[in-house]
């Protein structure tokens, strides 16, 4: 708790004070002082300094803010004559008189009820437990779609897709013979093809299995370049593969 006694700490030392480092003061503290207070405005929060007072003649009356209907236009009758409906016939006007049908009413219904044709039900289906019904067309059970005339056939948006096609065939199958006829392209045979695409093979395999002897761990750079050079020629090997097995014609241009 308390030091070892010794002489050397009977003889008075001179107390040592810290002196603090001045303190920061930015070079630019007059400036934004400055700039302060000439953005600074009066009333710009709390308002004006005074404000007036309202007379007392404009107080506030009973119903004032309430919304205020329309004035009282009187009413009139339209002059359009279409729109008015026939006059009362007077009281001098006689009906027709003495007009008689030999028609039999009775008859003519009973005849006509008997000789129609009785109502189809429209075709329902339950779906529930509970009988709830709903209608039969619009199920999906119904085919209604293969009855249509057009079921079945080729659209026309179709069609002319395909003749856009053939046509296009077409001029580039002309454009081919007329360079070929030129000389400037040649059409490569079926054995060259052949050549080519065994030794694009052959130049895989053996890129695959250099692939396959790599480390299993690419601890270091180099060991991650060669990595990623080997994958990135067995890549454009297998594009080029694909690009030749895909297409048996194949023209080359003549340097």
């Amino acid at each position: 708790m308390y030091p070892t006694e010794s002489i050397y700490n009977l003889i008075p030392r001179e107390e040592v004070k810290m002196e603090k480092p001045p303190r920061y003061k930015s070079k630019f503290r007059a400036q934004v002082k400055h700039e302060k207070m000439l953005n600074k405005a009066t009333n710009k929060t709390m308002g004006p300094a005074k404000v007036d007072v309202p007379s007392p003649e404009k107080y506030l009356l009973k119903h004032s803010k309430e919304p205020k209907l329309p004035e009282k236009q009187p009413f009139s009758y339209l002059d359009d004559e279409t729109l008015k409906k026939p006059q009362i016939p007077a009281k001098a006007d006689n009906p027709l008189m003495g007009i008689h049908t030999k028609k039999d009413f009775v008859k003519t219904n009973a005849f006509e009820n008997i000789m129609a044709v009785p109502k189809k039900p429209q075709p329902i289906y339950a779906d529930t437990k509970t009988g709830d019904k709903q209608l039969l067309e619009n199920s999906g059970l119904v085919p209604k779609y293969i009855k249509k005339k057009d079921f079945g056939k080729t659209p026309e948006y179709l069609q002319q897709r395909t003749e856009e096609v053939r046509r296009a065939q077409d001029e580039y199958d002309c454009f081919v013979k007329e360079r070929m006829r030129q000389g400037a392209m040649k059409q490569l045979s079926e054995d060259e093809r052949n050549n080519i695409l065994q030794g694009l093979k052959m130049n895989w395999g053996e890129l695959h299995h250099q692939y396959q002897g790599l480390s299993v761990v690419t601890d270091t750079t180099p060991k991650k370049y060669r990595k990623e050079r080997l994958e990135l020629e067995m890549k454009q090997l297998e594009r080029d593969i694909d690009r030749i097995e895909r297409y048996k014609t194949i023209y080359i241009a003549n340097n």
